[in-house]
């Protein structure tokens, strides 16, 4: 951790450090709650994942709800809903780092699906009430596991496939929108046409449709054409660059791995402040590179709409992070 972070973060982890501890020392003796609690189980039934109502009837596991944090995430109107200005991305929960083979692995093996129930539940404690998920994989069913046990949020569903496949359904998704790496390949193809058809389809969804890109200029260019679209989603760090635009940028070399400019975010918040329909930014943190985090969360913060929020992956495993990024969140958006 950076020591502007941990300077910034000590009073407040350390006040909370004492009240927590005893909520959760409360929470390990209390009696089972009902639908409302974590892990109640609405049906009246056994709730234990290891029981009946475990992982093969998807039951609720009877571990009591800790109680708001002080700490809470601000919400912007988006659509019909109430969305944080903080939301939780799913590809750490699916051992996705965009960084290094080791650091998927370890993403992997951490987030079994007790833990990314767990760490979901944490985050509606402070406030995050909204998800971006793909809907493949396990990532259905943690959800709906999550929901087994009293949590509630909004869904905002990546869309590589067919909008209209009963899997985008499942979760009864707040937003859809067209996946960025698709948008980009269609957009280096001169074929963003079949992008636009996609979000025509989408709207048989009867949710929220958008558009997401890491390309300031594919977004500009839907924005420009007058898609039939109600938000973008804005990866501030272009990293589906061809290998000739690497090259160029570097001079003949090819880099190992994904490429992250500082210059990049810039592009990117240009556009999202000029887009007249709310944009959610995400990879603020460069997939992890970012060198310091509350700088990063203050550039976003700086630079994107009153309407906007971020989303950010978030993987545990040695420091708080729900806790860490909500509090800066917080205070950046609050001013407390």
């Amino acid at each position: 951790m950076s020591n502007t972070r941990r300077t910034f973060l000590q009073s407040a982890v350390l006040a909370a450090g004492i009240n927590e501890a005893a909520a959760v020392a409360a929470a390990q003796t209390a009696p089972q709650q009902g639908a409302g609690g974590r892990g109640g189980n609405p049906a009246g039934g056994q709730g234990g994942r290891g029981g009946p109502g475990g992982p093969g009837g998807r039951g609720a596991a009877a571990i009591p709800q800790l109680p708001v944090s002080e700490v809470q995430v601000p919400k912007v109107k988006f659509g019909n809903i109430e969305m944080s200005r903080l939301v939780i991305g799913y590809n750490p929960f699916h051992g996705m780092s965009h960084y290094t083979a080791t650091l998927n692995n370890l993403m992997s093996e951490y987030f079994t699906p007790e833990k990314v129930v767990e760490v979901l539940h944490r985050c509606q404690r402070f406030g995050i009430n909204t998800a971006s998920l793909t809907p493949s994989g396990r990532a259905v069913t943690d959800h709906e596991t999550f929901q087994l046990e009293g949590g509630k949020m909004n869904i905002i569903f990546q869309g590589p496939g067919d909008p209209t496949h009963p899997s985008y359904k499942a979760l009864k998704p707040a937003a859809i929108y067209h996946h960025g790496e698709n948008t980009d390949r269609f957009f280096q193809d001169g074929e963003m046409d079949q992008a636009r058809e996609w979000c025509k389809k989408a709207r048989d969804m009867g949710v929220m449709v958008g558009v997401g890109s890491h390309k300031p200029e594919a977004i500009a260019l839907v924005e420009e054409q007058g898609w039939d679209v109600d938000f973008y989603m804005c990866c501030v760090y272009n990293r589906t660059r061809t290998e000739d635009e690497r090259r160029q940028l570097l001079g003949g070399e090819n880099p190992i791995g994904e490429l992250y400019l500082v210059d990049d975010p810039p592009r990117m918040y240009k556009v999202i402040q000029q887009t007249k329909k709310p944009c959610i930014a995400f990879k603020i943190l460069a997939a992890g590179r970012a060198p310091n985090v509350e700088a990063a969360f203050k550039q976003a913060f700086q630079s994107i709409k009153p309407n906007d929020v971020v989303c950010v992956g978030m993987f545990p495993k040695l420091r708080d992070q729900v806790r860490e990024n909500a509090t800066i969140v917080h205070r950046l958006t609050t001013g407390v």
